[in-house]
């Protein structure tokens, strides 16, 4: 697949036409086929950075996916659990949204709202010795899917900084980065 040279002519989205979006709309496929691989080298981007934790932050991320993995998870989850951290280097603070808006299209309500909200949650276990409440997670007590990011958490996040643990290559989750991102325009 290839971008087309053929450009729309509208210079506002308000003056633009059926004829300039019948020449948009067909280049969104094309676009999204590219995504697997901008998410690989942001994933690659990852080896660079430990930000002072015991491994660095693709290998977190290749344990977390790992773990899940092993446990017996799908791979709409494994995915979620392989994504979860890929904004790390780009925006800290706000990580799990950039994971999440990136998985959105593509997993369940359920692990779309367990990587938006797991940096909360992953909070538990360390916020207390930064200085934050560590309860922060508890204002989502009430949501269904609570104890569904408390496990990921508990079982596979927290836990994927051990230097000793062999967790699979990036090259094993490739063809699920692969397949599980491209798809057509989803329904609005």
């Amino acid at each position: 697949m290839s971008m087309t040279h053929e450009r729309a002519a509208f210079k506002t989205f308000e003056e633009s036409s059926a004829e300039d979006w019948a020449k948009i709309v067909p280049q969104l496929d094309i676009t999204q086929s590219l995504v697997p691989e901008r998410v690989l080298s942001l994933l690659r981007a990852l080896k660079t950075d430990h930000g002072g934790f015991p491994v660095d932050r693709l290998e977190h991320s290749l344990q977390t996916a790992t773990r899940a993995e092993r446990d017996g998870r799908d791979e709409e989850y494994v995915l979620c659990a392989l994504l979860h951290d890929i904004g790390d280097t780009l925006a800290p603070f706000n990580h799990p949204s950039i994971a999440a808006d990136i998985l959105k299209p593509f997993v369940s309500p359920a692990n779309h709202w367990m990587v938006e909200k797991h940096g909360i949650f992953q909070g538990y276990y360390f916020w207390h010795h930064i200085g934050l409440d560590r309860n922060t997670r508890e204002q989502y007590r009430g949501s269904e899917f609570f104890g569904y990011t408390e496990e990921f958490c508990a079982k596979y996040d927290q836990t994927a900084f051990d230097a000793g643990y062999r967790s699979e290559p990036l090259e094993h989750f490739e063809p699920l980065v692969r397949t599980r991102l491209v798809t057509s325009v989803p329904a609005a």
